[in-house]
């Protein structure tokens, strides 16, 4: 990978991490926060969009359309079955399983359909990764995963996992492959979310706008650096950049997440949190060096 690509996936980790924090300070918004900076996204970004066609001619051949019509709707999948599995069971087995998953298959993903090859290095960098997101997000309460009352969420963890890696392996074609511009497939799924969330807002008018009381300037921050920080990695993986290398490196948000967490909102930070750090950090410097 080049230092150009592995300097976007940083960057692209730490907006991401920051974007989450931002979020979280303004979750009690629901799907009315959801709504609304995938909105503002859109329109924040469609100049972007308008110079990118400009500079480069799409042809929406049936098979380009295609794609960017299975990419919003894998995007879109994944946010509902996120909700859906977040509602059925606990967030402390669902989200390790999915986050660990997910880079995991779209690796393995990438060396069958994309005949990517890993080295030994990034093949123990990946298991360390995927230990690493294990280790930070159940806290080291691993024995959770084997209760049988836990078995919902790892179905549902799974099932996302596989959606990210999906999306990831779609998205990595459009780019490399189609040679779509970054921006353009990043605009595409985040306004087909918008959409499909704007049937709930419109018939929960009020409702939308008590729940975004004082919640517009997290919104604002959200819609221009969540779209960015992915808009970052295609752009890496159209540098050259291997999917089987990006989607694991781009877990290096969890690390930024993990130490402004207990910097910024005071957040305790167990050991397994900090091992999992240096697991994932690890995993990072072995899959960059190959």
């Amino acid at each position: 990978m080049s230092v150009i690509g592995l300097g976007l996936i940083i960057i692209a980790a730490a907006l991401h991490a920051s974007w989450n924090l931002v979020s979280k300070l303004a979750a009690e918004a629901g799907t009315a926060f959801v709504f609304a900076h995938r909105t503002i996204a859109g329109v924040l970004y469609l100049p972007w969009v308008i110079y990118a066609f400009q500079q480069q001619e799409v042809r929406f051949t049936p098979w380009v359309l295609f794609i960017l019509f299975l990419t919003a709707v894998l995007h879109l999948v994944y946010s509902i079955s996120l909700m859906k599995g977040y509602q059925v069971a606990d967030l402390s087995v669902v989200y390790p399983v999915a986050r660990g998953t997910g880079p995991l298959l779209a690796s393995i993903a990438a060396v069958i359909f994309f005949a990517e090859t890993l080295t030994r290095n990034e093949t123990v960098g990946i298991a360390c990764v995927v230990l690493g997101i294990l280790a930070i997000a159940s806290r080291g309460r691993l024995k959770q995963f084997l209760d049988p009352q836990s078995w919902p969420g790892i179905r549902w963890g799974i099932f996302i996992g596989t959606l990210i890696a999906s999306y990831s392996l779609v998205d990595a074609y459009a780019v490399k492959a189609l040679l779509l511009a970054p921006v353009i497939v990043n605009w595409v799924y985040s306004l087909g979310a918008a959409l499909l969330l704007a049937p709930t807002v419109w018939w929960n008018r009020a409702a939308f706008y008590r729940q975004m009381q004082g919640k517009w300037k997290h919104a604002c921050y959200v819609s221009f650096a969540s779209p960015l920080a992915y808009i970052l990695v295609l752009y890496a993986l159209r540098l050259g950049a291997d999917v089987s290398q990006t989607a694991p490196l781009r877990e290096m948000s969890m690390i930024f997440a993990t130490v402004a967490g207990a910097v910024l909102l005071k957040e305790s930070v167990g050991l397994f949190r900090w091992l999992g750090c240096c697991l994932l950090l690890t995993g990072v410097i072995l899959i960059s060096v190959g």
